[in-house]
């Protein structure tokens, strides 16, 4: 076969990251394979994904197309035969495998953004909390994350340090499927979040309490598709997404 004519593949590694976290029950190259028109759409960002610590089973929708891609990795507990951690050590493996990811990625761009799905929805604002509590208390963070893109992420944050501990964050060694807080949360992410919100999942009432309790309405942007609880594919549902992305990086200073 004559190659001679085939393109040749661009060059990414200089590009801006954004970090991928996948849902629960998935693995990081799952979440590649249904993320894949999101990073059709981002040509000028460099998505890296990374697996979750701990091993569970398939998470819902995974099989049967998926079911070949395993074993299936977690961030979180969210059902009680997860086994029993600390919180402690439970943070370090969820940091663990993250830092993990970044360190051995190629790129050689700027960390400037999280992107998130359900359960890695969840981490994606934990982390961004993270950060920001982090500069207010202790005037510096290790990371320095410009946005946040939330694909049904649902309520509520998890608390990684004592500086976001309290009844209205879940430990991240708890399980948090079944999480009730109903009063005005103290903490409350500033830095700016694209949450995407199917009209047809069934989480949608804890999407959207996500957002309202955790989130300053003057740096979020809601988009809204007629999905249930998956990665939009449909470039009518996907531009809207990624135009959204780039509106506000571009806003935060990103060079794209």
């Amino acid at each position: 076969m004559d190659t001679s004519r085939a393109p040749t593949p661009r060059d990414t590694t200089p590009l801006p990251r954004i970090l991928c976290l996948h849902g629960g029950g998935v693995t990081a190259e799952v979440f590649r394979m249904q993320a894949r028109s999101l990073i059709k759409f981002l040509p000028d960002f460099r998505l890296v994904f990374a697996d979750g610590p701990f091993y569970c089973n398939p998470g819902p929708g995974i099989v049967p197309v998926y079911e070949d891609c395993g074993p299936f990795r977690r961030w979180l507990r969210w059902l009680p035969e997860h086994p029993a951690i600390d919180d402690e050590s439970a943070v370090e493996e969820v940091m663990y495998n993250i830092n993990t990811a970044k360190e051995e990625d190629e790129g050689t761009g700027p960390w400037v953004g999280i992107l998130g799905f359900s359960q890695g929805a969840k981490l994606t604002s934990s982390l961004l909390y993270e950060q920001q509590v982090r500069l207010e208390k202790e005037g510096k963070s290790g990371t320095e994350y410009k946005f946040g893109v939330l694909l049904a992420g649902r309520s509520p944050i998890v608390s990684f340090s004592d500086l976001s501990r309290s009844s209205a964050t879940v430990a991240a060694g708890a399980i948090s499927e079944g999480f009730l807080f109903e009063g005005v949360s103290p903490h409350v992410l500033r830095i700016p979040t694209i949450h995407v919100h199917g009209l047809n999942d069934a989480g949608l009432h804890l999407h959207r309490k996500m957002l309202g309790q955790y989130h300053d309405p003057e740096t979020v942007t809601v988009i809204e598709w007629d999905g249930t609880h998956r990665v939009p594919i449909k470039k009518m549902d996907v531009e809207p997404i990624t135009d959204a992305i780039y509106k506000l990086a571009r806003e935060q200073g990103v060079d794209v």
